[in-house]
């Protein structure tokens, strides 16, 4: 993931994800906004699992990058079996990968088992895979006083917004607002991503007084003293606040454009029809009333006294 490619196709992917879920529950919410259900993720009509699908293969194609393709032996480890210190970005890389695959598996296998807490289970998945996600960049073994490490403590917040409205699904599965700033992080996080890619790996966007510098196998970013680095720290800061007030003004858009496209059908009729109609009845009624008393048979002591 230390490359440009590395962070742009991954952010890729999350924005993806995230705008399908946020289309998919403004769709449902607007379409049936008293029975609305969150749902963790969403199938299509020729593939059912294709979103799942799409999860599975982005992340076998990160791992491979990272543990098998990237490395110059074409494998992580070193000559005695043990994993050098510049793999160890690929392995905390690739575990992140391996939670979401692990994620994807165990839904559509829920899915089909269909178990009475199928629903709240695949949340509690895509939680934990959250969850590993914040804590590895947390921990994160590259630098994080630096500008790189900035972009990662930024990455957390967004992390940790899709971690917390993931769990609140499972209880407030009702909730459209949940689902919303849930797709919304997700959103963000991949944007937040892609900006990372371009602005670390860039020798153009790199800023003012700092430069690339190759340690360890990767190219990262240092600064020439301490005043440059805090400028390149706040530059990220603006960064991420137009980020996040963008992807904002985009989903609430969003939302806006989905609700008039497919708002909930309610048939309307006028008053004066009901009016007519009970008028119409009424006559009717009593029309069967009067032939019912013409048509009524004598009875036998009627005959007699005729």
């Amino acid at each position: 993931m230390g490359t440009l490619v590395g962070h742009v196709v991954p952010g890729f992917g999350f924005f993806i994800i995230g705008l399908w879920h946020l289309l998919n529950h403004t769709k449902l919410h607007a379409l049936h906004p008293k029975s609305y259900t969150c749902s963790p993720w969403f199938p299509t009509s020729r593939i059912k699992y294709l979103e799942l699908y799409l999860i599975i293969l982005d992340c076998s194609m990160s791992i491979s990058m990272e543990l098998f393709i990237g490395p110059t032996r074409h494998q992580p480890l070193d000559l005695d079996g043990t994993i050098p210190s510049n793999h160890l970005h690929n392995f905390e890389h690739s575990n992140i990968s391996l939670t979401f695959l692990t994620y994807a598996l165990l839904s559509i296998l829920l899915d089909k088992l269909d178990p009475p807490a199928k629903t709240g289970l695949t949340h509690l998945l895509a939680a934990m895979a959250f969850g590993q996600q914040l804590l590895i960049f947390h921990l994160h073994s590259a630098d994080h006083m630096g500008v790189e490490g900035r972009y990662h403590w930024l990455l957390q917040i967004a992390i940790s917004t899709s971690l917390l409205t993931t769990l609140l699904g499972i209880n407030y599965h009702k909730s459209f607002l949940n689902s919303f700033v849930r797709s919304t992080s997700v959103m963000l996080q991949g944007v937040w991503l892609m900006v990372m890619g371009f602005m670390l790996w860039t020798p153009s966007l790199i800023p003012k007084g700092c430069f690339m510098n190759l340690e360890e196998g990767h190219k990262v970013v240092r600064c020439h003293g301490e005043e440059a680095l805090e400028r390149a720290k706040s530059l990220v800061n603006i960064q991420f606040s137009w980020c996040v007030l963008g992807v904002t003004i985009f989903a609430v858009v969003v939302y806006l454009v989905m609700v008039k496209l497919y708002h909930e059908k309610i048939e309307y009729q006028s008053l004066s029809k009901f009016v007519l109609d009970d008028v119409e009845d009424d006559v009717e009624a009593q029309k069967k009333a009067n032939n019912n008393k013409i048509e009524e048979p004598k009875s036998f002591l009627q005959i007699g006294r005729s």
